[in-house]
C-alpha cells in the first residue's frame, strides 16, 4: 500500500463522507451522533480555518483522514487537537500512524506545543497504544462517559503528548 497524505478540499467530501459515517454510526469511537446528517457532518470535519483536513489516499481511495485544529480559542489555542477516521478495510495496515506522524509534523510546523485528545474511548485500544508509542500519556480519565454501542457505558481518556 502506497499512501499519499494530502490537505483535503471540499471536493474531497464525497469520499470521506462513507468512512465518516460507518464510523461514526458504529457507535464506538466518536462521540458525534450516529444520525448526524451528511451536511452537518461535512461541516465538523471541515471547519473553517485554521482548522486544516488532510486525506489518506490510496491508489485514488480516500482510505483515511484527519482534522487538526486548535484544542480551544483564545489563551489556549497553542494546544493542537486532532482527530483520525481510518477506512474499517485498511485498519492495521499502517495507515493510522502514517496520518498521526504526519499530524504531529503539521502541528509543529504551525507552532503548536502540544497535542490534546480530549476524549479517546477506552476501549479503543488500538489508537490508545498507538498514541502511547508516539508519546502520549494518560492524563485524566472520566468514568462512564462515552456510551458504547455494545459496551454500555466506558471510560474516555484525555491524552497529552508536548511537541
Amino acid at each position: 500500500m502506497t499512501i499519499e497524505i494530502r490537505r483535503a478540499s471540499i471536493v474531497d467530501w464525497p469520499a470521506v463522507w462513507p468512512l465518516w459515517q460507518a464510523i461514526v454510526s458504529a457507535q464506538e469511537t466518536y462521540m458525534y451522533d450516529p444520525f448526524t446528517s451528511a451536511e452537518q457532518a461535512q461541516r465538523i470535519w471541515f471547519p473553517d480555518p485554521p482548522a486544516e483536513t488532510y486525506v489518506a489516499v490510496d491508489t485514488g481511495s480516500v482510505v483515511g483522514t484527519y482534522l487538526l485544529k486548535p484544542n480551544a480559542v483564545g489563551p489556549g489555542a497553542h494546544i493542537a487537537n486532532a482527530g483520525f477516521m481510518v477506512a474499517p478495510a485498511t485498519r492495521g495496515q499502517g495507515v493510522g500512524r502514517q496520518l498521526a506522524e504526519h499530524c504531529l509534523r503539521r502541528a509543529t510546523e504551525l507552532k503548536y506545543v502540544a497535542m490534546q485528545f480530549n476524549a479517546v474511548v477506552s476501549t479503543n485500544t488500538g489508537a490508545i497504544a498507538l498514541w502511547k508509542s508516539l508519546g502520549f500519556s494518560i492524563v485524566g480519565t472520566v468514568p462512564q462517559a462515552y456510551h458504547h454501542r455494545t459496551n454500555g457505558l466506558v471510560d474516555i481518556h484525555i491524552m497529552h503528548r508536548t511537541l
